[in-house]
């Protein structure tokens, strides 16, 4: 049995006839008898009889239809309960990003959730390949993630808001020959020693597409995904790098030079299940992630 077919139960109690039913629901007749007979097979007690050319309850039909107004109720105080949830102002929201993400929105985040009845934060690191970020969002009710511009798109179970389309720049320490120019060709940069990031990173691709436009292999020597460390490994001399040009930290030793003749950019997006967005908690920690994107950009101008 189910909550429909109680209902219709339920309503044949007070209205006295099928048509009266089907009227009052706005269905046709017979689609209320085949209900009625779907319940009767759960039943192993006949719920309705013939009183002349009408269908009226049995005694166990009246039982079950009284049982019927219990479990109504019941569902209605359920569905209230679910919807003062949903919008609770200041329910729990699990966000996680990326080390870089982290870093600029996170502390945006803290300072504009600090006022009291807004929701209550969780936030995490999670510095994973592309193809996992998508999996983060079973644990977390939003997942900050990167793509680069021109890569695949997440998969279909999870819903993206695009926060970001973020400049790649390579970054150089400031006494490097190539820190003087305003913009650096594949070629300049490819014969130069190069920290980059982990295999299964996105910014992989945009350093195989510097090889590929100097048609020659970069010299890969050290692999470091978190940029504050990256910076520091430049500006010490250990090589050129690919970094992001508003996420993250500007050092006093390292220049950032925009490429010229690649589509260098990544995506920025917010990644979660759609069911998260029902809570008013959620979507509130959303518009703020949206508020902080355009407050990082800005920077830039």
């Amino acid at each position: 049995m189910d909550e429909r077919q109680l209902r219709i139960l339920r309503e044949l109690g007070d209205l006295g006839s099928v048509s009266a039913v089907a009227e009052a629901l706005h269905v046709t007749p017979s689609a209320i008898s085949q209900q009625l007979r779907l319940l009767q097979r759960a039943i192993p007690i006949p719920l309705t009889e013939r009183a002349g050319r009408r269908v009226v309850l049995t005694d166990a039909g009246q039982a079950l239809a009284a049982a019927a107004v219990e479990v109504e109720t019941a569902l209605a105080r359920a569905r209230t309960t679910i919807t003062d949830f949903a919008e609770q102002p200041d329910g729990d929201v699990s966000v996680a990003a990326f080390h870089s993400a982290a870093s600029a929105f996170f502390p945006l985040l803290l300072r504009s959730m600090a006022g009291s009845g807004g929701p209550r934060l969780a936030l995490a690191d999670e510095d994973v390949a592309q193809d996992r970020f998508s999996a983060l969002t079973r644990q977390y009710d939003l997942v900050l993630a990167h793509r680069l511009d021109h890569g695949p798109p997440w998969p279909r179970g999870v819903t993206s808001t695009m926060l970001l389309r973020e400049p790649l720049d390579v970054a150089l320490p400031v006494g490097h020959p190539l820190a003087s120019k305003v913009l650096l060709s594949p070629r300049e940069v490819a014969d130069q020693p190069w920290i980059t990031v982990h295999d299964g990173f996105p910014l992989m691709s945009t350093i195989e597409a510097i090889a590929g436009a100097a048609n020659r292999r970069l010299d890969i020597v050290h692999r470091i995904n978190e940029f504050s460390v990256v910076a520091e490994a430049v500006a010490a001399g250990g090589g050129l790098a690919l970094m992001p040009r508003w996420t993250a930290r500007p050092h006093p030793d390292v220049v950032l030079r925009p490429l010229s003749g690649l589509h260098a950019l990544r995506h920025i997006d917010v990644l979660h299940r759609p069911e998260r967005t029902a809570r008013k908690a959620v979507r509130t920690v959303l518009g703020e992630l949206r508020r902080a994107a355009a407050e990082i950009q800005g920077r830039d101008r």
